[in-house]
């Protein structure tokens, strides 16, 4: 199987987002065109140098892209919409980037946009009787979770409420989340319980957004002007689904460590090169397992590495610095596309109130139901 590393170089040239928000009347095409107009100008091209886009979204219904697209003229784009759960706008982002990768394109768009929409699922048509009602709600399985571990390594409830916590602050100095106010533990642990004992403010929000992100050929590059640090190089992304489960790890937990660790053998780092990671934390829970899963932490001591300040901005390895699915936001299209545009402006230097110090390597994870997991690792060179 051919790396990234056996390919032509891709760098992001260009990122934009529509803030997410709360269900609204706002239009899909105004969030969309929102975020694609930023990424065009941050890039400093115009629309018709893109040669394809790639649309990730799950409830707005066929031909999203296209449609949207013909409110910046016909130019001939090569049009694919794309759909993977909470994964879609990263799943659409690896095809941008494998596609100028391999030669096909110079320039492709990725850009994630939704609505709350219908979001029936698949596994409602399946016909398989289950156990119990609540079997494939994520909220019910990451719950459970949350008090299994609590028993089996010392967790406790203000270990998730620091997660929280620490993402509600980031996101209230980040101009596109949802939520934009700072809380602390006690607030995380007063708020309504929703499982178990995860409250709401654990969890991650539904809404709505838009993000967008330009990737393109070093011959691009060159031929567009495009110069200095702006250019931030992608160096793995990588996409699996499950495998059989051995033993008594969480499937979606092993599933994340083996797609992390092709991703950093395809970009050739190890898990201490990483200086700020945006992962999949629809509930608190997950932080705690994936700094673990990553190898930021060791295992059993991702509480440890929240309590000492190593995911805060500033810390070994900056987790969520956008506020993170918890309080930037999961609109499922955009969501991973949100993931890049946080860090590449880290990598740049451009995040203001939230950069970490330094950053040169970043990591973007997400999970997809059935499931899926997918990393993608940026790199300053």
């Amino acid at each position: 199987m051919a790396n990234l590393s056996d390919m032509r170089p891709v760098y992001v040239i260009g990122v934009g987002m529509h803030p997410y928000q709360f269900a609204s009347d706002t239009l899909y095409i105004d969030m969309g065109l929102t975020a694609v107009r930023g990424a065009l100008e941050d890039a400093g091209i115009a629309f018709p140098e893109v040669e394809s886009a790639y649309i990730g979204c799950t409830g707005i219904g066929m031909a999203a892209g296209r449609i949207m697209f013909n409110h910046l003229g016909s130019t001939g784009l090569a049009c694919t919409q794309v759909e993977n759960a909470s994964a879609s706008g990263s799943s659409a982002f690896q095809m941008a980037v494998l596609e100028v990768a391999a030669g096909r394109r110079d320039v492709s768009l990725a850009v994630g946009v939704d609505k709350t929409g219908d979001q029936i699922r698949a596994v409602q048509k399946e016909k398989v009787s289950r156990l119990s009602d609540t079997a494939t709600i994520p909220l019910v399985k990451y719950a459970l979770m949350a008090e299994h571990l609590k028993k089996e390594k010392g967790l406790s409830a203000e270990d998730l409420a620091m997660v929280a916590a620490k993402n509600h602050t980031n996101a209230s100095k980040n101009p596109n989340a949802q939520f934009r106010k700072p809380r602390t533990v006690e607030q995380v642990l007063a708020s309504t319980l929703v499982a178990g004992t995860t409250t709401s403010l654990m969890c991650c929000p539904r809404g709505e957004g838009a993000a967008a992100a330009i990737v393109a050929s070093e011959d691009a590059i060159r031929r567009l002007g495009i110069l200095g640090g702006k250019p931030i190089r992608v160096t793995a992304s990588v996409l699996q689904s499950e495998t059989p489960q051995v033993g008594r790890e969480i499937p979606s937990v092993t599933l994340a460590q083996r797609v992390a660790e092709m991703a950093y053998d395809e970009a050739g780092i190890k898990a201490t090169d990483l200086d700020c990671v945006e992962l999949h934390d629809a509930f608190a829970i997950e932080e705690i397992l994936y700094t673990e899963t990553f190898g930021l932490a060791p295992k059993g001591a991702g509480q440890h590495f929240l309590r000492d300040g190593g995911s805060a901005i500033g810390g070994r390895c900056c987790v969520n610095s956008s506020g993170g699915l918890i309080g930037q936001g999961h609109p499922l299209g955009p969501t991973g596309l949100g993931q890049v545009h946080e860090l590449t402006r880290q990598l740049r230097g451009e995040n203001g109130e939230r950069q970490q110090p330094g950053a040169r390597i970043g990591m973007a994870h997400m999970i997809g139901l059935g499931s899926i997991s997918i990393a993608h690792i940026l790199t300053k060179d």
